[in-house]
């Protein structure tokens, strides 16, 4: 199984990736044993630990020369009670026994986690940046889409993973890698049917290309008329023309077809499936009419769709048990119903937003790749745009009174020995 040998079941080791393995890891993981072992001994395994998390793609040495022993935190302030007062009334009878009641006394601030910020430093990587915003499926494959030439940072091509990210820098990846990496990879059918697409496209494109350059074949070219180029509108008939026969489609084949739809319409839906098709397959007809029976409306897909299949519209709702019992009585199975309507109308819209492509690297209709939901959270020093695959890096990570806002899988005592190593290391 691919991946398997970077994560390991038996020492685990966890990292910064979805994969199921590594996800398991995470659910079974335990605070090092400390009670038998020296401090350098603790030290170590903290630090070996946690640096397979946090930056595992970069070298000791390099990391050595980015830690700090400064660690960013902040401490919040009322600001109510800033404007109200300058302080005087704590200082008052101090030392000489004074103390105030209890519901005057300051509630105390929780504890701030400051040795979770030992790794803040890596965070301003643009792989590890990318990984955070949810545009890669691991700093490993976000290291990839760099060296790729697929970011941008401040709307220029950036090919270093290592790129430090300074506040208000814009990055952004190219959504089709996104929706590659974040997406559900196909199985072995959708893949077969992605090959032979390949192929056939292939072999069309090859039969297109002229064999030879010969003055003959050049002169007999030149004497074929060529044929019209197809209008800009091409492509968007098209797929209007398939997402009516994949809906279509969807009806023969739904449970409840047999039930909703008598024989006769069966017969008719199969015939317009046929329709199209053969309008598919001579695409100079379809473009020489202008596509006059189609229209860009979901309503208008629609109401074409229920005039094709010779489907009345639902009548309104009753308002009372008797017009409920006679709607009961005299309900018509060829009649599309208001659910039915608004099914058929969410399932074309779906058909358009999201269709089905087999020529995709990832499985389509797009859906989340499984075990995505566990690492679905975006840091609070991040802004991200998924609709354009786009975030800003707004600030650097601080520690603040019950929160460190570095993801860490790792407690307060874990990142405390791994910082005390580093700095007996400085």
């Amino acid at each position: 199984m691919r991946g398997k040998g970077q994560y390991s079941l038996k020492k685990a080791k966890l990292r910064q990736s979805w994969h199921k393995y590594n996800l398991y890891n995470l659910s079974r993981a335990e605070p090092p044993i400390v009670t038998t072992r020296t401090f350098f001994q603790q030290k170590w395994t903290a630090k070996s630990t946690a640096r397979a998390y946090h930056g595992e793609t970069v070298r000791e040495k390099h990391w050595q020369r980015m830690f700090r022993r400064r660690l960013r935190a902040v401490v919040p302030m009322d600001h109510t009670d800033l404007a109200r007062s300058d302080g005087y009334e704590h200082a008052e009878g101090r030392g000489s026994g004074l103390e105030l009641h209890p519901s005057k006394k300051p509630s105390p601030f929780p504890k701030t986690p400051y040795m979770n910020m030992t790794f803040a430093p890596l965070e301003r990587r643009l792989d590890t940046a990318i990984f955070r915003a949810m545009f890669a499926s691991s700093t490993r494959q976000a290291r990839q889409f760099v060296t790729h030439g697929d970011v941008k940072v401040n709307g220029k091509k950036m090919i270093y993973p290592g790129y430090q990210l300074n506040p208000g820098d814009m990055f952004q990846v190219e959504p089709e890698r996104v929706l590659f990496a974040t997406g559900a990879p196909k199985d072995a059918r959708e893949r077969r049917a992605g090959r032979l697409a390949r192929r056939k496209a292939e072999a069309s494109k090859d039969s297109e290309d002229p064999t030879s350059d010969s003055p003959t074949t050049t002169a007999a070219n030149d004497q074929v008329p060529t044929e019209p180029e197809a209008p800009p509108d091409e492509a968007s008939t098209k797929e209007t023309l398939k997402s009516l026969l994949s809906q279509a489609r969807s009806l023969l084949t739904a449970p409840s077809s047999s039930t909703t739809l008598s024989a006769k319409r069966k017969q008719d839906l199969r015939a317009f499936q046929r329709t199209l098709k053969r309008t598919l397959s001579r695409p100079n007809e379809i473009f020489a009419q202008k596509a006059t029976n189609l229209t860009d409306s979901i309503d208008a897909q629609l109401q074409e769709l229920a005039q094709k299949l010779n489907l009345n519209a639902a009548p309104p709702p009753p308002e009372n048990d008797r017009e409920r019992a006679a709607a009961a009585r005299d309900r018509n199975p060829e009649t599309l119903t208001v659910e039915n309507s608004s099914l058929l109308r969410q399932a074309l819209a779906e058909a358009r937003e999201n269709p089905i492509d087999v020529t995709k690297t990832y499985a389509t209709p797009w859906r989340p790749r499984p075990y995505m939901s566990a690492f679905a959270f975006i840091p609070r020093f991040l802004e991200v745009h998924h609709r354009i695959c786009s975030a800003v890096y707004l600030r650097h990570p601080v520690a603040r009174p019950g929160l460190g806002e570095v993801p860490t899988p790792f407690g307060n005592d874990t990142n405390a020995l791994a910082h005390n190593w580093y700095l007996r290391r400085r």
